[in-house]
């Protein structure tokens, strides 16, 4: 199938607005309060979460807060260390550990 000029770059730009706000390890949605909050929505297998440093203490899918900035996520045992921004007034559901 061949698609005509008009039709490619309307193709293209679609692409680039669908990803365009699309964070790579999950998404944020505004919360109901204004404070920034992370969920942990998927583990890759780890017993436990340390969030910058510290045990994370809420169980997978609840909401704990976090200060806005960039957050450091890894497994208690130091594996799967990931990097993330939590926006300020944001829910950040975080459900990708992948490369």
């Amino acid at each position: 199938m061949c698609l005509t000029r008009p039709q490619s770059l309307y193709l293209v730009a679609m692409l680039i607005l669908s990803c365009a706000k699309k964070d790579l390890r999950g998404q944020s949605t505004p919360s109901a309060d204004g404070h920034t909050y992370l969920v942990i929505a998927e583990s890759p297998g780890c017993a436990s979460s340390v969030v910058d440093g510290k045990p994370w203490p809420h169980a997978m899918g609840v909401p704990g807060a976090v200060p806005a900035g960039r957050r450091q996520l890894s497994c208690a045992d130091g594996s799967n260390e990931i990097q993330f921004e939590a926006k300020r007034g944001q829910t950040f559901r975080f459900d990708y550990w992948g490369p």
